[in-house]
């Protein structure tokens, strides 16, 4: 009987702390980039990613805000964001609070936004562009953006969402040199497989939140589709010359308003061409 009790009593609290706590507990990651290819004058190049916030479901404007005051303390040279900003973008009542507070955060090379397939969802597409774009990001719709620094380039892409959008490689990488240093956002993590037969150096992904709930000796419970391969972390994809992936944990959750050794994340990078 006591040991009933006492697995239920553990089985409770980690029910809370799974609900209450730990979608709450951010986490802010730091990585050095090393890329011999990476032009001298980006060398220390600090580039913020952040994912899925899924505003509307378990996350609302009030957090968004202190995200944002957190992320400009890090006073960033390029601010990423891979998609997913609402969960239910027709559904959300305060679209036009959102801009405002995504208006705040500042870079000083710029902000670039793909679709992931919440963005998509419910309609959603002129909705998210709309807000990313007065919100003075610039979204990446299969195509890239030449970034210059003293008469040096590097090349930032971004590819349609794979569940819900209409992903295009080609056309995605169409304006790229293949001596460029490139760095290419996806959503869709799984998409990498693909991307490593181009010329990519670096992949940002968001979309399988780490799997949400992690149990230990089992692993992530919920990966999306085109996020089951690849869910979180660093990974090289490819042979000859591997792409480098980071997949990000995301900020939000979805579905289910439970994370579990899987905690929300905010990452960092430094890139070092030496």
């Amino acid at each position: 009987m006591g040991s009933f009790v006492a697995l239920a009593a553990i089985g409770t609290g980690g029910f809370f702390y799974a609900r209450d706590i730990e979608p709450k507990y951010l986490q802010v990651i730091h990585h050095n980039i090393i890329k011999p290819q990476l032009p001298h004058s980006f060398h220390n190049l600090k580039v913020v990613q952040f994912s899925d916030t899924h505003l509307g479901f378990h996350y609302d404007l009030n957090e968004l805000k202190k995200l944002m005051n957190k992320i400009n303390s890090f006073q960033p040279d390029l601010i990423l964001f891979t998609g997913d900003l609402m969960d239910k973008p027709n559904e959300y009542p305060y679209i036009n609070q959102i801009s405002p507070i995504l208006s705040k955060l500042h870079a000083s090379i710029g902000k670039f936004a793909i679709y992931g397939n919440h963005d998509h969802g419910g309609y959603g597409s002129d909705i998210y562009r709309e807000i990313m774009e007065e919100s003075g990001f610039e979204v990446l719709l299969n195509e890239s953006k030449k970034v210059t620094i003293n008469n040096e380039s590097i090349y930032i892409s971004g590819i349609d969402d794979a569940m819900l959008g209409k992903p295009n490689f080609q056309t995605t990488f169409a304006d790229i040199p293949k001596d460029g240093y490139h760095i290419f956002l996806s959503h869709a993590p799984d998409l990498a497989d693909e991307a490593s037969q181009y010329h990519v150096d670096f992949q940002f992904s968001g979309h399988s939140h780490g799997g949400q709930i992690q149990i230990p000796f089992i692993g992530a419970l919920v990966k999306p589709p085109f996020g089951e391969v690849y869910y979180e972390g660093f990974y090289d994809v490819g042979d000859e010359k591997p792409l480098k992936l980071y997949v990000n944990r995301g900020i939000g959750t979805t579905r289910l308003p439970f994370r579990f050794l899987c905690r929300p994340e905010l990452t960092i990078f430094t890139l070092k061409s030496q």
